[in-house]
Formats: structure tokens, C-alpha cells, sequence
């Protein structure tokens, strides 16, 4: 109902524009998409703090029901058993955590899962260096932004196929799986096969791509053109306005808005225009 006047949209991915264009109803060419960026200075590789002797799976994650935390303690309750190199590594905090703490206790695996608990941003890179494979079971996400930071300290990503994850990484850098359980066991197995083959891309190679495709500048230009386009825009007339919000179905919302449009006539009656101060532009 906000969108139907907006002058413009942004989304993060594809996907999400897709949804805002059926869901929201807004025209096409008011919605473009600007992928989020990761400072891939911040998050480096460090080969030296992983253990050779073990295969180590790092999950930094929000423990809520839409990052597919379920999905995560079958996995974890699946492949301890089968493969005694595993180790995980856990990081976030959440309503979920209790599910993760039951099963590490109820099958013995204190030694092969870690759970840290909540951590700050500034905190995320020192644990993502320690693993080798990092695993996202987020069942919706428009674009995730903890597989680009693993990425960009040089882990092999294995994710669940779902919103706009696909149009994330490249297929060199990701193993995208099914939200099941099956999948993402076997997304899993086929990193480790490629890590014990000697098949991965070398962390510090990782990192320049990603560089290369999510900086900070980049984004900034993009938004940038955006905001300047719109800016020259003019503000619809009331009559317009109220059409478009007849698109999203909500009559009553009509009455709302005219009220408020009398209501801000009646202000600007009291209160002049020509009695407020105008902020300078300053140009930078």
C-alpha cells in the first residue's frame, strides 16, 4: 500500500524484484536492483587458523525458523555419526538455540559441535577464518549477506537454493542444495570431496572476486543515479495519487489519505509557508 506512490524502488536482487512488482504492484520500470556490498577488506582469508586434521563447517546465522534452523540440527544429527574429521562451528543466538543445545546433548557431540552464542559483526570474520565449508539452511532470503562474507574469507559455500541465493556467487563458489535435508547432506559431501581432492580456488583469489563484484563504491554510484533521476520528479497531483492507490485494493485507505490531504490544507492556513525557514543546499 506504501509503494503505490513511491517514486522509485530498490531491491537487493532479482528475486525481490519480482516480488515487489507482483505483490506490490509496482510498475517495472519504477524498480531496480542494487545487490548489497561486503568490505572485503574486513573479511580476509587466514589458511593459518584452520585445522588441516579435521574438516571444519562454520554457521553464523540468526537461530529463527526462517533460517532453517531445523534443517541444520538434522544435518548436524546425520553427518557427526557418519564422519567423525567434522567439526561446527555455530555462531548467532536466537528463540532456536535450544533445538541445537538438545541435539549436541542428547547425542554426545560436544566435541564435534561448538555453539558461541550471540556475536558481535566485528567478530564474525575471526570464526569464519577457522572453517573450511560454510553452511547457509535459510528457507527464504532475498540475498544473503553471510555467504558473501564467507566467500570473501575464502569458504566454500554450500546453500540452500532459495530466493535470490542463486544470483549471489558463481557456480565456482557455491554448492546450491534443495531445503531438505538429502541436499544439503549431500551439497556438504561433495565440498568435502573437492576439499580432500585439492579442487577449490585459493582463498585470496576468492576474496579479489569479491572485491570485484559487491564494493561499497559501486553501490553507492548506482543508488546515487537512482536518487538523481528521481529527484526531477514532480509531485502527483491528489487526484493521480488516489488512482494509484486504488491498485492495491484497499478502499478505506482513500478516506485516510483525503483526510490527511485536508488536514495539511488546513495547517498551511495557520501556519504560512512563507513563515518557514528553507534549509540552504549546500553543494559538496
Amino acid at each position: 500500500m506504501c509503494l503505490c506512490e513511491c517514486d522509485h524502488c530498490i531491491c537487493v536482487s532479482h528475486t525481490g524484484k519480482e516480488n515487489t512488482v507482483l505483490r506490490a504492484k509496482v510498475k517495472a520500470y519504477k524498480v531496480s536492483v542494487i545487490p548489497n556490498a561486503v568490505d572485503a577488506y574486513s573479511f580476509t582469508p587466514d589458511p593459518s587458523k584452520r585445522d588441516p586434521n579435521v574438516i571444519t563447517i562454520v554457521i553464523v546465522s540468526r537461530l529463527v525458523y526462517r533460517k532453517g534452523v531445523d534443517l541444520m540440527a538434522a544435518v548436524i544429527a546425520d553427518m557427526c555419526p557418519r564422519y567423525p574429521r567434522i567439526r561446527f562451528i555455530v555462531g548467532g543466538d536466537g528463540p532456536k538455540m535450544w533445538l541445537l543445545q538438545e541435539v549436541r546433548e542428547q547425542k554426545g557431540f560436544q566435541h564435534c559441535v561448538t555453539l558461541l552464542g550471540s556475536l558481535k559483526h566485528s567478530e564474525v570474520r575471526d570464526v569464519l577464518v577457522k572453517g573450511d565449508i560454510f553452511l547457509n539452511t535459510s528457507l527464504t532470503e532475498a540475498y544473503c549477506m553471510a555467504i558473501v562474507e564467507a566467500a570473501s574469507c575464502g569458504l566454500k559455500v554450500v546453500s540452500t537454493k532459495v530466493g535470490g541465493i542463486p544470483e549471489v556467487l558463481p557456480d565456482s563458489m557455491i554448492y546450491l542444495t534443495e531445503p531438505n535435508v538429502g541436499s544439503l547432506v549431500e551439497g556438504i559431501e561433495k565440498a568435502m570431496e573437492d576439499i580432500d581432492k585439492g579442487n577449490i580456488l585459493c582463498p585470496f583469489e576468492c576474496n579479489m572476486r569479491i572485491r570485484k563484484m559487491y564494493n561499497w563504491m559501486d553501490v553507492t554510484k548506482r543508488t546515487e543515479i537512482v536518487y538523481n533521476n528521481i529527484s526531477l520528479n514532480k509531485n502527483n497531483p491528489l487526484g493521480l495519487q488516489l488512482r494509484n492507490y486504488l491498485t492495491c485494493g484497499v478502499w478505506p485507505f482513500l478516506l485516510v489519505i483525503s483526510l490527511m490531504y485536508l488536514l495539511l490544507k488546513l495547517t498551511e492556513k495557520i501556519y504560512k509557508k512563507k513563515h518557514i525557514d528553507i534549509a540552504r543546499d549546500y553543494k559538496l
